[in-house]
């Protein structure tokens, strides 16, 4: 299906209504569509895929990420008060995590992969998927404050200490240990310190996050060149040629504008740079942020998926909070182009993940891992432009 059309002629008004047209789409369709046909009622567990019909996938593989992404979801539109619901749906998926990923093999962690049937496809202790599972953490925590929620959060930090922690810097890419060594990873256990800062005003948090800007200064971004690198080393010396995902670059604006607000660090400098270096990978027809280019601003991969158009606006509502002219409007032109282009699809609820050049949808069913990301950029924009 082809895409690309321009949005219509009454541009202005759209994007004056578009943070509410977004936060209803997901108030009345996406929560109760992915807390019904998204959640396994026999086994229990979210679904990782509907169909381009929106009918659940219940034979495809779990991803421990996903699972902990749609928590994060339940939790926070509850948390906000737009689904009351979701608080028991996040904690349901919680016990679903805690029953079938945590240690079924005896081991500390969370496993990678399981089988619709709950049985272990994957033993290997992922990072990633850890971050994700902190961050789900933090956001049951924000909801109601429960004791047993916060051990859990003490307790995975402290696999994070004994198992993850790396001597030359940041966290290992998991348990075993593999090459090369990326950002990515780092990124999102910043994300969810900061967002266990913000749940419980520990300031152990809140220096665990300085430890990873640290790292970000000093390795993960390349201040002459002004591009966050993808692939590393172990000692962190880039990987050449360097690759560059912009919608990280954007990612990275807003999570440093969350550093800045638990720390008073300031972070303006880099959020600027890290901005105008990924407006420079565009679609020139949508306007949208291509997947992949290289340092110098050349684009390797015009495609284009639907997770960094949700990262450009939040970039543009952190600068907008920061004051900056222009940002509040660049943000909602970056929200009509999301609703635009990713979210018009005819499963109300769903989304298109990826286009290529041309405007043709590429996946062809509707992944769950999205609506931790567009969940996220309606709430920040509401959040901050109202």
């Amino acid at each position: 299906m082809n895409n690309t059309g321009n949005p219509p002629q009454d541009d202005a008004a759209r994007e004056h209504d578009v943070v509410h047209a977004l936060k209803s789409r997901l108030i009345t369709h996406a929560l109760p569509l992915w807390s019904t046909e998204g959640w396994d009622s026999a086994t229990g567990g979210f679904i990782e895929r509907l169909d381009r019909e929106g009918r659940a996938d219940r034979a495809a593989p779990r991803r421990i990420r996903v699972q902990a992404r749609q928590i994060y979801c339940y939790a926070k539109a509850a948390h906000l008060g737009w689904y009351p619901e979701g608080g028991e749906i996040a904690r349901k998926g919680l016990d679903y995590l805690l029953a079938k990923a945590r240690s079924p093999d005896g081991r500390p962690g969370f496993v990678h992969l399981l089988a619709p049937d709950g049985t272990v496809l994957s033993p290997l202790r992922d990072t990633y998927d850890h971050a994700f599972v902190l961050l789900a953490l933090a956001a049951l925590y924000q909801l109601d404050k429960d004791a047993q929620v916060r051990a859990e959060i003490d307790s995975l930090m402290a696999f994070f200490d004994s198992e993850l922690r790396s001597p030359d810097g940041g966290y290992a890419e998991g348990v075993p240990a593999s090459m090369p060594r990326r950002q990515n990873p780092q990124m999102h256990v910043f994300e969810a310190l900061i967002a266990c800062f913000d749940a419980t005003h520990d300031l152990g948090f809140q220096a665990r996050a300085g430890d990873l800007f640290g790292l970000f200064i000093a390795s993960l971004y390349d201040g002459k060149k002004q591009v966050l690198g993808e692939y590393f080393e172990q000692d962190w010396s880039r990987i050449e040629p360097v690759c560059v995902e912009p919608g990280h670059q954007a990612e990275w604006v807003w999570l440093l504008k969350g550093f800045e607000r638990i720390t008073g660090c300031p972070t303006a400098r880099h959020r600027g740079e890290l901005l105008a270096s990924a407006l420079r990978y565009r679609d020139p027809l949508t306007g949208c942020l291509v997947d992949e280019g290289d340092a110098a601003g050349r684009i390797h991969k015009s495609s284009r998926r639907c997770w960094p158009q949700t990262e450009i606006a939040k970039a543009w509502i952190a600068q907008a909070e920061s004051g900056e002219a222009g940002a509040a409007e660049e943000a909602r032109k970056a929200l009509v182009r999301l609703q635009t282009h990713y979210l018009s699809h005819p499963v109300k609820g769903g989304w298109y993940d990826q286009f290529d050049a041309d405007g043709r949808s590429l996946v062809d069913t509707i992944p769950a891992s999205s609506f931790y990301h567009v969940l996220c950029a309606v709430a920040e924009a509401e959040r901050v432009l109202g």
